[in-house]
C-alpha cells in the first residue's frame, strides 16, 4: 500500500537534477508496471519543471528510446531489464556513471529468475559504487533476502509483520469447491448477483484468458482482456481504457498480478486459482488499494487451498 510513492518522492525529494544526467534508475518486472511508475513519477513532479522523466521497455523501437536519451537525456529513468541492458551495455546510448538512487520495485520477482537477476546485476555494475538502493515488495522470502543484501551496503531491512503471515486487514474472502465445467456458469452467477465497481479476473494461461472474455463479452458483460500475447501498444491500451473506467471487466494472467494500481477495482476473482501464496497474496491485493473495504471472491479446487 503506497510503496510506489515512497520511491517516487523520496528520489524526486533527494535528486539534484543536472543536464545531461542520469541520477535514479528503476527497474521493475514487467512494461505495464514500468509505465505505471513513470506515471508517479510524472504526477508527484508536476510543479518540479526541471525534473525529467523517462520510460523504457520492449515492444517500442530503440531508435525512439536513443532519440529521447541523445535530444532530451531525462534525471529518472524506468524501466524493464532487457531494454534498459540494451540501452545501456550493448548499444552504451544511456549513461548510468551519475547514477545517486538504483530501485527495484518488486525486488523478489525480479531477482528470483536467474536471467532476469542476471540482467540486473549487469546494470547494477554500471553504476557508481557510492549510490542508495532501495528495494521493494509485498513478499519477500527468506530465500531472497540474502540475493537482496548482495546489492547493499549497511543494508537497514524494515519488514512488516516478519515472522508472522501478512493479513490482508479489511478483504473478504471466499472460496468455492467446484469442477472445471462449473467454473463458466458460476462466475456469470457472481458477475450477475455482485454489486461491484470493477473486477478483475484472473486465470492461469493466455489463451483461457482470451477465451474467456470472449465468452463473457457473448454475454454481454462489459469486458477487457490483457495478455502478454498482445502488441505492447494494444496492451497498454487496454490498461488505460480499464483504468479510465471504459470497462468495468478485465480479464488476465499474472501480467497484471503485481504492483498495478486500479483504485475501482474492489473484486478479484480467481478463476484458476493462483500458483503460489506470493502470487495469491499479489492478485487479490488488486483489491482493497490504501484500505478500502473490498470483496475477494475466488474459485478454485480446495485442496490447492493448502495456505490460504
Amino acid at each position: 500500500m503506497g510503496k510506489t510513492a515512497v520511491f517516487v518522492l523520496a528520489t524526486l525529494h533527494q535528486l539534484e537534477p543536472k543536464e545531461g544526467e542520469i541520477g535514479v534508475v528503476v527497474l521493475c518486472h514487467t512494461r505495464e508496471l514500468a509505465f505505471q511508475i513513470h506515471h508517479e513519477y510524472e504526477r508527484f513532479s508536476k510543479y518540479l519543471k526541471d525534473i525529467k522523466s523517462s520510460v523504457f521497455f520492449g515492444g517500442v523501437p530503440v531508435a525512439e528510446n536513443k532519440a529521447v536519451l541523445k535530444d532530451n537525456c531525462p534525471h529518472i529513468v524506468i524501466g524493464t531489464p532487457g531494454r534498459m541492458l540494451q540501452l545501456s551495455v550493448k548499444d552504451k546510448v544511456m549513461d548510468l556513471s551519475h547514477v545517486k538512487h538504483f530501485i527495484l520495485d518488486e525486488c523478489d520477482k525480479m531477482l528470483d529468475k536467474l536471467d532476469m537477476r542476471k540482467d540486473v546485476q549487469t546494470i547494477f555494475l554500471q553504476t557508481p559504487h557510492e549510490k542508495q538502493v532501495m528495494m521493494f515488495s509485498a513478499t519477500l522470502s527468506k530465500e531472497i533476502r540474502p540475493v537482496c543484501k548482495k546489492f547493499c551496503q549497511h543494508a537497514m531491512e524494515i519488514y512488516v509483520d516478519d515472522e508472522a503471515k501478512l493479513t490482508l486487514h479489511g478483504l473478504q474472502q471466499y472460496y468455492l469447491e467446484l469442477e472445471e465445467n462449473a467454473k463458466n456458469r458460476k462466475l456469470n452467477d457472481l458477475l450477475d448477483v455482485l454489486e461491484f465497481n470493477q473486477v478483475i479476473i484472473f486465470v492461469s494461461k493466455v489463451n483461457r484468458a482470451t477465451e474467456l472474455n470472449k465468452l463473457l463479452v457473448e454475454c454481454n458483460f462489459p469486458s477487457i482482456c490483457c495478455t502478454s500475447k498482445m502488441k505492447q501498444e494494444e496492451r497498454l491500451a487496454k490498461l488505460e481504457q480499464f483504468k479510465n473506467f471504459d470497462a468495468r471487466i478485465l480479464v488476465t494472467t499474472d501480467l497484471m498480478g503485481r504492483g498495478i494500481d486500479i483504485e475501482r477495482v474492489n473484486v478479484v476473482i480467481n478463476y484458476d486459482f493462483a500458483d503460489s501464496s506470493d502470487s495469491y497474496l499479489h492478485r487479490v491485493n488488486r483489491a482493497g488499494r490504501f484500505g478500502q473495504k473490498v470483496l475477494q471472491s475466488l474459485s478454485c479446487h480446495p485442496h490447492k487451498m493448502k495456505r490460504f
